[in-house]
């Protein structure tokens, strides 16, 4: 097999994690409608059973790092998907079985903890592998799979809920969207079997020989050659007998760096719209709900448009570059939200607002911030760092999700001056946040290798 050929079967495969991660987000957006009048629903418990994922997805990421350095990238990746597809079926169990909410919530928190682990393997593993000038594209694919996933699995269960009649849908059509995620899921456990190991972790493990195959299949003998020297000397520089301290200042300062970029991500409000979309849409722009699937599509769409964008660019302009061009994009956007909502002229400029700041979104924070995560830290830290900045997005992804619905219907929101656009000021306030971190903290790792990126931290 051509190298370019392996490589791109190693990306797309790893970036299937992405897509289900997406799918199995997404998938409850559709499926709720219909499991909240079979199960009959309080507002509090229709709240767990949709967000009981992200419990999962944040302890999911948490064991991730350990796991990762214990049994690899790519078992790490085997055993997400094995969550996946227990969650896929076991969320939608056959009638024969007596399903209730709290089977239900089992289910989806296994599945939260197969999107925790792949979250932070998955693009880690892309990075470890890619060539480092077409690294940042690369690593964009988890993105752009993740995207694909909401788009995919809106499209699914739209075409799933066509099918049935409503009675049908409440009885077992929701059911029917649950397993539909179990063919993406067994596809990515089948093929997680064909790709090789992570090389720095064959290194890491000692384990060299091996490291060495895996990069000369990639890179050809000569650049393999070098990328080895530089592997080694890298986690040579540390007696090999110490442990690392996480707690050192060095490490610390390098960690909180990667984990407050991770955060800044969700407190853009990206979840507060694809989660809410459908509530922003119905009430901010005045929108009826027999719309709410052709908006979720809207937004799905011009999402999936402007990663592929991200994908293109980030490795010719940089990162930094496309996270300034970003934060631009999504300030005016809600700038142009908010000050419609206050003025009481939503209409179209108003859905201009929303539109411009996911594609802004899906241009910079979201592919880029997977990017550089990826390959920010150190060999010696990766794992366990990574580890705890996607743990920390999934505790600021709950947060959002919890909070903005509450700053939507507060008395001050909805009075004078702020007419219901008080939100979207403060997710301005945190992108200006972004801007300064990016500044200030965030290296240019365009076309450098791994252990290049770890000479900045010196």
């Amino acid at each position: 097999m051509k190298k370019g050929v392996f490589l791109l079967l190693i990306a797309a495969v790893s970036a299937l994690g992405g897509l289900l991660f997406g799918y199995d987000t997404g998938v409850i957006n559709g499926a709720q409608f219909y499991l909240t009048e079979y199960f009959d629903l309080s507002d509090a418990l229709k709240g767990w059973v949709v967000g009981s994922a992200l419990l999962g997805c944040f302890v999911g990421a948490i064991i991730a790092g350990p796991l990762s350095i214990k049994i690899g990238r790519k078992w790490s990746l085997i055993i997400s998907a094995i969550f996946f597809t227990l969650s896929a079926y076991g969320s939608g169990l056959p009638e024969v079985f007596p399903q209730t909410v709290s089977m239900l919530v089992v289910f989806r928190i296994i599945g939260g903890l197969g999107i925790g682990v792949a979250s932070m393997n998955a693009p880690m593993y892309i990075a470890e592998i890619a060539p480092s000038n077409i690294r940042g594209r690369m690593v964009s694919y988890y993105q752009l799979a993740i995207v694909i996933g909401f788009f995919v699995v809106f499209l699914a269960t739209y075409f799933i809920g066509n099918d049935l009649t409503e009675a049908e849908n409440i009885q077992f059509g929701w059911r029917r969207m649950f397993w539909s995620e179990l063919i993406p899921s067994l596809l990515f456990l089948a093929l997680l079997f064909i790709v090789p190991k992570s090389p720095r972790w064959l290194a890491l493990k000692g384990k060299e020989e091996e490291a060495l195959v895996v990069l000369q299949r990639i890179n050809g003998d000569e650049d393999a050659a070098k990328e080895m020297v530089q592997i080694k000397k890298s986690l040579n520089e540390t007696n090999d007998t110490v442990k690392v301290s996480y707690f050192s200042k060095a490490v610390l300062v390098i960690i909180a760096i990667g984990t407050v970029l991770s955060m800044l991500q969700q407190f853009t409000g990206i979840n507060a719209v694809l989660y809410y979309g459908a509530d922003i849409f119905e009430k901010a722009l005045g929108f009826g709900k027999e719309d709410v699937l052709a908006q979720q599509i809207l937004l799905a769409f011009v999402n999936l448009i402007f990663t592929f964008v991200a994908m293109f660019t980030v490795d010719r302009l940089g990162r930094k570059p496309l996270l300034y061009i970003g934060s631009a994009g999504m300030i005016i956007g809600f700038l142009l939200l908010s000050v419609t909502l206050q003025q009481g002229s939503v209409g179209v400029v108003s859905l201009i607002g929303v539109l411009l700041f996911i594609a802004s979104f899906a241009l910079s924070m979201g592919p880029v911030v997977w990017v550089l995560l990826a390959e920010m830290f150190p060999n010696k830290i990766r794992s366990v760092a990574m580890s705890v900045a996607v743990a920390a997005q999934w505790a600021s992804n709950y947060i959002v999700s919890q909070s903005f619905p509450m700053v939507m219907g507060s008395d001050m929101n909805n009075s004078e001056p702020w007419n219901g656009s008080l939100p979207y000021y403060i997710f301005i306030v945190f992108i200006l946040i972004i801007v300064f971190v990016t500044y200030k903290f965030i290296p240019e790792t365009k076309g450098k290798s791994l252990e290049e990126i770890e000479e900045f931290w010196k």
